[in-house]
């Protein structure tokens, strides 16, 4: 049996660069096909955040200009009324220790650049992950989440590793980037990641050790499924 800890942003909002508030969340792709993937791969799932608040969608995740047309759009909202009970049910994530899990996933959405990218415990946590040898994933802007780990000598501890995000120029192209606060992919590269990207809006994954990373909402089963791949070869 494999133990996935779910991790989810449990902030509403983006801080932008003026000091407003950008209603956000998780994007509904970057949660619903992972959540399914590992689902159908008989994982025991364990959806956490902070303080065990129940966490929200982003609205624009579910618009079908987003989300790939009415029908894709429909689908996604039907997953995640299924989901709800779940969701609500999330556990704090401050309770939660790496010892008792196979793997850490964290979907994307702007919201983890609110309150994951800051969280020093969850730092912690990521790094206990990552000394055990076991894989950390994140998609979109969830990399943002990997700021706040460091090694024990002050080192961040994804310095040198490979890696992806959301891109620059998919901000842009999203018309955020010019609000925000900053953007992910330089903060990434200022601290030290070695970046990689495809073309905008196209599944691009990138697999360092244990670090595993995906571009933009499109490469949320593409990621998910190289998961289940490489963990299911490892127990082989």
């Amino acid at each position: 049996m494999t133990d996935l800890l779910f991790v989810v942003s449990a902030a509403d909002h983006w801080t932008l660069q003026d000091g407003t508030r950008h209603p956000t969340g998780f994007w509904a792709e970057e949660l619903v096909e992972p959540y399914t993937t590992f689902t159908e791969a008989g994982y025991t799932i364990t959806v956490a955040t902070p303080g065990g608040r129940t966490p929200v969608v982003d609205p624009g995740s579910l618009e079908p200009d987003a989300a790939g047309g009415e029908d894709r759009a429909a689908a996604l909202k039907t997953s995640l009324d299924k989901l709800h009970p779940v969701l609500a049910d999330a556990v704090p994530l401050e309770s939660r220790r790496a010892e008792d899990f196979d793997l850490l996933f964290v979907p994307g959405g702007h919201a983890p650049m609110e309150d994951l990218a800051v969280d020093e415990r969850f730092g912690e946590l990521v790094r206990h992950f990552v000394e055990s040898d076991k894989i950390v994933a994140m998609v979109c802007h969830a990399p943002a989440a990997l700021l706040p780990a460091f090694a024990s000598g002050g080192r961040w501890l994804f310095s040198d590793y490979r890696l992806t995000s959301f891109t620059n120029l998919e901000e842009v192209q999203a018309g955020l980037a010019d609000k925000a606060p900053w953007l992910l992919q330089d903060r990434l590269q200022e601290a030290g990641a070695v970046f990689s990207s495809g073309d905008p809006w196209e599944p691009h994954v990138v697999v360092d050790r244990t670090l595993y990373t995906g571009q933009n909402p499109a490469s949320s089963r593409p990621l998910a499924e190289r998961v289940v791949a490489d963990l299911s070869a490892r127990s082989t």
